[in-house]
């Protein structure tokens, strides 16, 4: 399997393009930064991004509602609930997982 190259500045351009004109003005590159930690803290807990299943070409299927709440969890106890509004969150998620389509990390369900 080749390496595949997940750059978190290059995850930020790319999210902050493809988020809805009412959305982007709110949000900034720290506001992103802090959400793709909290992502990467879900794949880490779940063993996800275990380094020594990295040969592995098993196909992980995440539940786009698990990591949604997930992220609204964290986003509560950290106290950052009125920034990170639902449909903020769920924008940038989006983002994330079409930059990681992007990259090949992630394939479309058939």
């Amino acid at each position: 399997m080749e390496d595949l190259e997940y750059n978190e500045d290059e995850a930020v351009k790319f999210i902050l393009n493809h988020l809805p004109a009412e959305i982007k003005e709110k949000v900034k590159n720290d506001d992103i930064e802090y959400i793709l930690d909290v992502i990467y803290d879900f794949y880490n807990e779940r063993g996800y991004l275990d380094e020594e299943d990295e040969e592995s070409d098993e196909i992980v299927d995440i539940a786009e509602n698990e990591i949604f709440e997930y992220i609204m969890n964290q986003v509560s106890i950290d106290q950052k609930s009125e920034q990170f509004t639902e449909p903020v969150v769920s924008a940038i998620l989006d983002g994330e997982y079409e930059y990681c389509k992007s990259i090949g990390i992630f394939e479309e369900e058939e």
